[in-house]
């Protein structure tokens, strides 16, 4: 097994006020020529916006966008047609394709929100944009991972144009849990939203993160209660 790890004060910080974003991998005004992706997972961001301010009308084409809010509601509105707030324990996605615009904003005046936004490189090139946003209970499958997205849908899991698959899952600690690549050849990031664990013999603390390839399976050691993502992409 080979692995890179990334550690959250590596990260690229951004402080715009009303926008503070933290970035794994080189996007907008920061740059390291070291991390601009993991295989096809081309950004995850962390960011927390401000009450009532956000993202003005933008586009973006040819990129799978998945966002996974934190903490808090977010405004969403695109050229598709689709309105409506997506909230902590609801996942979207945007398959860019062709092309698509949209806007994105702190849905309260009071509190700010936190969010993952993560884009991976399509497996098909310009496709019809599509919107899908879906909930999830985290707290239904403790200490075992619950699979959001993934190449093809099913019931309770959004599909991707990618062979990717995203799993989230939260873990008692002194728990172990055992992760197996979905598509051979494959690699997974992982990204630790809360806690603690150990992988490979790396600790790996809050926001930190480890991706792992040539491998077909790992183990992951929680040493303290804990929330887990794993972003599972083709690594060329």
């Amino acid at each position: 097994m080979k692995k890179i790890i990334h550690r959250a004060a590596d990260r690229g910080i951004q402080d715009h006020g009303w926008l503070k974003a933290a970035h794994s991998f080189s996007f907008a005004n920061y740059f390291d020529p070291a991390k601009t992706h993991f295989g096809l997972l081309r950004v995850l961001n962390d960011d927390i916006i401000a009450p009532g301010m956000g993202f003005g009308t933008h586009g973006h084409d040819n990129m799978e966008i998945v966002t996974i809010p934190l903490k808090g509601a977010l405004a969403h509105k695109d050229s598709l047609g689709s309105i409506g707030n997506i909230t902590a324990g609801e996942v979207q996605i945007m398959s860019a394709g062709k092309g698509i615009q949209h806007s994105e904003f702190n849905g309260s005046s009071t509190q700010p929100v936190n969010l993952l936004q993560i884009w991976v490189f399509p497996k098909e090139r310009n496709i019809q944009p599509r919107y899908d946003q879906m909930k999830y209970d985290i707290n239904s499958n403790q200490n075992t991972f619950l699979t959001l997205v993934s190449p093809k849908a099913a019931p309770g899991v959004m599909w991707i144009n990618q062979d990717a698959f995203f799993s989230i899952g939260k873990f008692d600690a002194g728990r172990e849990a055992n992760y197996t690549i979905q598509n051979p050849g494959n690699g997974a990031y992982v990204f630790m939203i809360e806690g603690s664990a150990k992988i490979d013999g790396a600790l790996l603390l809050k926001r930190d993160a480890i991706g792992v390839y040539d491998t077909e399976s790992f183990e992951i050691e929680i040493m303290e209660n804990s929330q887990v993502l794993i972003i599972e992409v083709p690594m060329q």
